[in-house]
């Protein structure tokens, strides 16, 4: 029982209790707090309730409400014997599905969600929206609540010399929101256990050992969900955060894992579809439908395990699996192994297609013109510069490979190709790759939605066959290839990809498997680890307990969901970073060839709003300013909210630079920045045009300046302000591009944009920075050799024309498409 009078209990005070969890979960190893508290006169002038390391973990051990706790386990496969460590599968279900940190957020049913009042265009975005869920739940008895559970094994390295590696395998319940499930700082994963790592090197031939290596998976994976078959069946009462106790039936509803892994699960070939698509070998490349195995014949193949090892070979391959010894999901309820694995973007896509496509495109284009037209795009808030190219990159990441894609389609645009052959048809092919790519990772799917990922995957194999006459392959019989039909149904089955992408459960790694190993003496480290992992789930646990008592103890029932932080649309630091900067400066160091014309017919023009543009042109050229100087800034920055709605999104950070050449602390020159940027076209806004989309009734313009007047400049600049109308605060020199064409590009679907003049003057003007709505990035029109004297620094003065990049991130791209 705590003590009802001190919040911090079993610790005496916030002072023992802040430094208790700041030794567990930021403090360094247990000799070096052991040290810190062996100093004269620390322990005492803290108070603290322990001495030592172990007098802490005594009191987390003896102390802190339990958490379910690991236990060791022997299997024998092969006459070898194997130990590995998990949990108590029906325990961690409970401890997720009763957390009261999730209960404001919990789902206990399935929903249908539509966009029209006739509900012909359904919505998927959670997994509570998706058609799976619904349909289990058909044959549950009245109050029966179904809790759809979604595992990820994946094996990962420890060190970088040793080879040592581990196996854990991570659970969650899709009754828990996504955007929750897919942050690793709200323990919303949970770790079930590690499984053994060897490989049967004693074993020459590799059939056999893969063989040996699937039936030790299949075995630890059966033991650690053996209670599930009669839970998922019967259901168990659980109590959620909120004190309900319900009827639950935890079923197995998505299996989440690279490919090897899905070939593993369900224990077929390689050179297979783990989906369980009936097809001919070497025809993965095909786009169209085919037949699926029916979980019934495999069951009853199983099931001749006991007429012998000849019966059941053979019944084994007539259905397209190995023969596995009981694999684990034979006893699990209300479960289809193949339609419960999910599509996995991080590795059948960036990994996987995308990462194929920039070598077929090195290969016929060369790396070095590749490299060289990476190397001169202007920098972007959303973008990563490849100052060097892309073609040394080795063991590129998934991330890497998503900056790559972020530029990829305009890198390639105007290129010249060997052979003839049209360079469009490896346009289409790509920007249909990439729309998939994007369209794929929408947070929120429609009915609509989704026929737009099916037209991008049939637009990408209408024009795959391009790389093959270029040479850049040799076929198409891909396992990744033939994952992308599949994402329709999943995520009419299961909700949006981003409930199941293996990137959010590889993230647990480095907490869940790297950082435990490396708070051991690796020495057998996996009962080290185990009690590491549980203290550090306790320390939270109370730690979110504190916050509770603190708040005052609310009843769960009277907790209110924390709404999403919105910030301010816009935010320009309170202090310029230059604070004065003269007329002549702002020419020779911002490039604001015209700013003190443009600022007086700014200033003409907001104070006599009734003048012509002519009158006001006319008599800017004689204004006398009444004084010399601005303060300027460097950047704004912008939080965009999420382009479809979703207000559990989170919002996009966008900024826009407008910074003179600096020198660094080292003292190296680093170049002038402007970054180009959207606002708002008044002309085409007041004359009504239709906005189809982002771009129509808005204009590229590049910053050059964003500065301030000073108090006393202000006075003097705006004479017939009021307070029903004050002047803007902050104004932007900007320099002004073409207005939209109705139209994009035909094959990359690109808009094409260039400088606009004013006579032999580039246009310009001085706006409100108000009116700049966000960052826009333009990648330039190289032609067929991308020229040499450009860089990212200068390419925007010297490239004349632009396309306008859908792809810089996804707001972008979904307002854009």
């Amino acid at each position: 029982m705590g003590d009802p009078t001190n919040e911090y209990h079993p610790f005496p005070s916030k002072l023992a209790w802040e430094v208790a969890k700041w030794a567990k979960l930021r403090g360094p190893t247990s000799t070096a707090l052991t040290d810190l508290l062996a100093i004269e006169g620390v322990y005492e002038r803290l108070e603290l309730p322990f001495k030592t390391a172990k007098d802490l973990n005594a009191i987390i051990d003896g102390q802190l409400p339990p958490r379910p706790p690991f236990k060791q386990e022997k299997i024998s496969v092969g006459g070898q014997s194997f130990d590995f460590y998990h949990r108590d599968a029906l325990e961690c279900i409970k401890a997720l599905y009763g957390d009261p940190d999730f209960a404001p957020h919990m789902a206990y049913a399935p929903e249908r969600h539509y966009t029209d009042e006739g509900q012909t265009v359904r919505v998927y975005n959670e997994m509570k929206t998706g058609k799976w869920w619904g349909r289990v739940q058909v044959p549950r008895k009245a109050g029966a609540t179904v809790v759809p559970l979604l595992i990820s094994t994946d094996s990962t390295q420890l060190t970088l010399f040793r080879n040592k590696s581990a196996y854990p395998i991570y659970m969650t319940i899709g009754n828990i929101p996504k955007d929750i499930r897919r942050k690793p700082s709200r323990r919303a994963q949970i770790l079930l256990g590690y499984l053994p790592t060897s490989r049967f090197t004693h074993i020459k031939d590799k059939e056999t050992r893969r063989r040996a290596l699937a039936n030790v998976f299949h075995a630890c994976m059966r033991k650690i969900l053996r209670a599930l078959s009669s839970a998922g069946l019967d259901g168990v009462n659980m109590a959620s955060g909120d004190g309900v106790v319900r009827r639950c039936h935890p079923i197995l509803a998505a299996y989440i894992g690279d490919y090897p892994e899905q070939c593993r699960v369900v224990g077929c070939k390689n050179t297979e579809c783990p989906k369980g698509c009936i097809m001919e070998a070497g025809s993965l490349g095909e786009f169209g439908e085919f037949e699926r195995r029916d979980m019934d014949d495999v069951f009853n193949a199983l099931a001749t395990a006991a007429d012998g090892p000849e019966a059941y070979l053979k019944a084994c391959a007539e259905v397209g699996i190995k023969p596995l010894h009981r694999p684990f999901w034979e006893d699990l309820p209300f479960t289809d192994i193949y339609e419960s694995i999910t599509p996995d973007v991080l590795h059948q896509l960036y990994q996987g297609l995308v990462k194929r496509v920039i070598g077929w495109l090195k290969k016929v284009v060369g790396p070095d013109e590749i490299d060289a037209r990476f190397a001169r795009l202007p920098p972007n808030h959303h973008l990563r510069l490849f100052s060097s190219g892309v073609s040394h990159l080795s063991r590129v990441s998934g991330q890497e490979h998503k900056d790559i894609c972020r530029v990829l389609l305009g890198t390639i645009i105007g290129i010249q190709l060997p052979g003839g052959v049209l360079a469009s048809r490896v346009i289409r092919a790509v920007r249909a790759l990439l729309d998939f790519v994007y369209i794929a990772q929408y947070p929120s799917h429609s009915t609509d939605t989704l026929r737009y990922l099916d037209d991008a995957l049939a637009r990408f194999h209408a024009d795959k066959d391009v790389f093959q006459l270029l040479g850049a392959c040799h076929g198409f019989n891909l396992p990744k290839l033939h994952s992308m039909l599949h994402y329709v149904e999943a995520i009419k089955l299961f909700g949006t990809t981003d409930n199941y992408n293996t990137e959010y459960t590889e993230r647990l790694h480095i907490d869940l498997a790297k950082d435990a190993y490396r708070a051991t003496n690796h020495k057998d480290e996996y009962p080290q680890m185990t009690t590491w992992l549980l203290r550090r789930e306790k320390v939270m646990r109370h730690d979110m307990f504190i916050k509770w008592r603190l708040a005052g103890s609310p009843p769960i029932q009277d907790v209110v969901a924390p709404q999403q932080i919105r910030h301010l649309r816009m935010k320009i630091a309170r202090s310029p970073n230059t604070k004065a900067v003269s007329f002549l400066d702002a020419s020779r160091l911002y490039g604001a060839d015209d700013f003190k014309m443009r600022l007086a017919e700014y200033l003409l023009q907001w104070n006599n709003p009734e003048w012509t543009t002519a009158r006001v042109r006319r008599i800017a050229a004689g204004y006398t300013f009444a004084f010399k100087s601005v303060a300027a800034f460097n950047k704004v920055k912008f939080w965009h909210p999420d382009a479809q709605g979703q207000d559990n999104a989170p919002e996009t950070l966008d900024c826009v630079y407008a910074r003179p050449a600096y020198r660094d602390t080292l003292r190296r020159v680093q170049p002038a920045r402007f970054d180009t940027a959207l606002v708002a076209d008044r002309d085409v806004q007041e004359e009504g045009s239709p906005a189809r989309a982002l771009v129509q009734g808005f204009r590229v313009v590049q910053v050059r300046m964003i500065f301030t007047l000073s108090r006393t400049a202000a006075i003097a600049a705006f004479p017939n302000a009021t307070p029903a109308r004050s002047p803007p605060q902050h104004l932007a020199y900007v320099e002004w591009f073409s207005r939209f064409q109705n139209v994009p590009e035909a094959n990359n679907i690109m808009y094409r944009v260039q400088r606009a003049h004013d006579g032999h003057k580039r246009m310009s003007s001085i706006i409100p920075a108000a009116e700049i709505l966000r960052s826009v990035h333009l990648i330039p029109k190289f032609g067929a050799v991308a020229p040499r004297d450009w860089s990212s620094s200068n390419v925007l003065d010297r490239c004349s024309r632009f396309l306008v990049n859908s792809f810089s991130d996804r707001n972008t791209y979904i307002s854009i498409y």
